[in-house]
């Protein structure tokens, strides 16, 4: 197994680190201070942020994540890990170049199962970056750890689906870019249990739409992108919306979330890599008691342990995506789960480790550490929590251990 980067990538990680360097770093501030200098938060985009997009697409460094040849830069998994670390280090990277969930994860499902009406309709201008997009799963009254328990209701009246339910932490539909949901609902309750639930895609203008509130992460209301409460009344849209087929919505589930995983893990270690950075020069800068911090040997301990955990989560994610380029997502299920439970919680201490070197100022919006520890802690349950994963894990195990012994 090779996990090292071919010429095309290496090429690829010095234009992304120079962009860094060059136009994101540089603009963190302008886009807040854009962001809170607007009559709303939530219906104007940072001018910044097109402006920034632009020069993405200018550099060739646009729709990284789609392997499709067709539609984006055809790139592994394994290949465009290594990248995705990179545009991690900065809350609003990943959107500058195209890659921002739920968008990337929405138009993965519609390169391989969207038809071509649906790929003209919504995934030309997604790809174009002319709008946005959310993901609606999630609902505030049954335990969305399994999925099997939703219970928005998707169902065939003549030509159309009408869509009745409450949804809660649909990221990105309070951006005013927002422009169509994909839905999953229970389409047939009476069929078997993982052929009941079916996708479909939703316009943000139908009517029956109702954004009941925004859901605030520890405090960071994530505007203009927004996790919103949503409710959906009576919601009609033509049968040609349905995604698949009806009852595929788990089949399509899985071929969306692996890839998905992959890209959370790396931004996260692209996070802890970026707060590990910020560790040491505030340990330099600082010299309480008469001596640098980075002499004091509690820090030398977080720094050296931090060093052992981030390159030890990133070999782990870079294996689970080469395994998912070389026997399928399937058959990587368990280095799939593994990655989720240790990347975010392995950058959650790292980050922490960091907010107690910077005393008052870490938890403050001063550093970016306040807002990744909060989006990492929150990972710890999105795309199903550590504990859905970690029974996947010794599942697995027990299994193949049983399979051994006999």
């Amino acid at each position: 197994m090779l996990l090292e980067m071919n010429d095309r990538v290496k090429e690829l990680r010095e234009k992304l680190l120079v962009f860094m360097d060059e136009v994101i770093y540089p603009n963190e501030q302008t886009y807040r201070d854009q962001l809170n200098e607007g009559e709303s938060r939530w219906s104007e985009v940072p001018p910044i942020m097109e402006e920034m997009k632009a020069k993405a697409k200018k550099a060739g460094l646009w729709n990284l994540f789609i392997s499709d040849p067709q539609y984006g830069a055809g790139l592994s998994n394994l290949e465009y890990a290594h990248l995705k670390e990179i545009m991690g280090r900065s809350s609003i990277a990943p959107e500058v170049f195209n890659s921002a969930a739920p968008d990337t994860g929405n138009m993965e499902v519609l390169v391989k199962y969207g038809t071509e009406e649906q790929k003209e309709k919504w995934l030309i201008p997604l790809l174009n970056g002319e709008i946005r997009s959310a993901f609606a799963m999630t609902e505030p009254d049954v335990a969305s750890s399994d999925a099997t328990n939703i219970c928005t209701r998707i169902e065939r009246e003549g030509d159309e689906y009408v869509i009745n339910g409450l949804k809660w932490w649909t990221s990105g539909i309070m951006d005013p870019r927002c422009k169509v949901l994909i839905v999953m609902g229970k389409s047939d309750p009476t069929a078997e249990t993982y052929r009941q639930q079916s996708m479909i895609l939703v316009p943000m203008d139908t009517p029956g739409i109702t954004i009941k509130r925004s859901l605030p992460v520890f405090g960071f209301d994530d505007a203009p992108h927004g996790h919103g409460l949503v409710e959906f009344k009576d919601v009609r849209v033509p049968a040609s919306n349905m995604l698949l087929g009806e009852g595929r919505g788990f089949e399509i589930a899985q071929g969306r979330l692996g890839p998905g995983r992959i890209h959370h893990c790396m931004r996260a270690i692209g996070m802890a890599e970026r707060a590990f950075e910020l560790m040491v020069k505030r340990a330099e800068e600082r010299s309480p008691f008469g001596k640098p911090l980075t002499q004091q040997g509690v820090i030398r301990s977080w720094l050296a342990e931090s060093r052992c955990e981030i390159d030890q989560a990133r070999l782990l994610t870079l294996h689970a995506a080469y395994m998912m380029d070389t026997v399928g997502n399937k058959v990587a299920r368990k280095e799939i789960a593994m990655i989720k439970v240790v990347a975010p919680r392995m950058a959650q201490k790292v980050v922490d480790r960091a907010i107690q070197v910077h005393g008052g100022g870490g938890v403050s919006d001063v550093f970016p550490l306040a807002k990744m520890w909060a989006g990492l802690r929150a990972l710890s349950i999105a795309d199903g929590p550590d504990e859905v994963h970690k029974e996947t894990i010794a599942k697995l195990d027990l299994k193949r251990l049983r399979n051994v012994s006999k």
